[in-house]
């Protein structure tokens, strides 16, 4: 219960604070090429449930579909303002919602869709019993993705076989220190990794 005032508390006051940014976003996205301004996608939630995610539009509209998620550096299909939105993590801003809505918390698993976690084997579903969250281990642990799938042959199958199950390891190792000192310990890496980044 704690956990959720906070969680739901800080995304209000987040979205408040950073709604001149959200606007700013929201334009840019707007401008720079047609398309809905925020990208809408099913992810898995706790215990298995389905919910929909928000994000900035990061690609062009013909490319939403199929492996969005899955994208190496310098994939065509995202604008040139989704790359800086990318870079700077600000197209995960309307996740707030998401936190605030009750479907994530800050700090959690990574959320994926339903095709990748119908590849999780029964010990990784174990990250489904808590709340995926905005940030967490192996968003931390795994900011160079773009780069790792660009040298890939095969980017999806990369991820399908490999990346996908490295994040899932460094998920369940959160379970077993879950707390809230080291929830806000992982806040705080985030964003100083964002900055450095």
């Amino acid at each position: 219960m704690i956990r959720e005032v906070l969680d739901r508390g800080v995304a209000l006051l987040a979205l408040v604070v950073l709604s001149p940014v959200l606007l700013i976003a929201a334009v840019l996205v707007r401008l720079s090429s047609p398309g809905p301004v925020i990208f809408r996608q099913v992810r898995v939630g706790r215990h298995g449930r389905p919910y929909e995610i928000y994000k900035f539009r990061t690609m062009y509209h013909s490319g939403d579909s199929g492996s969005a998620q899955v994208s190496p550096d310098g994939d065509p299909r995202v604008t040139r303002v989704g790359r800086v939105l990318r870079a700077w993590y600000l197209d995960e801003l309307p996740q707030l919602v998401n936190v605030l809505k009750g479907d994530m918390g800050l700090v959690g698993p990574r959320p994926e869709t339903p095709e990748f976690v119908a590849l999780y084997t029964p010990s990784e579903r174990q990250v489904l019993s808590v709340k995926p969250g905005l940030a967490g281990p192996s968003t931390l642990g795994f900011m160079d993705e773009a780069d790792q799938l660009a040298g890939c042959d095969d980017p999806l199958e990369h991820y399908r076989t490999v990346l996908l199950h490295e994040r899932v390891r460094l998920d369940l190792g959160y379970l077993e220190r879950r707390s809230l000192g080291y929830d806000l310990l992982l806040l705080v890496r985030q964003v100083v990794a964002i900055a450095r980044h």
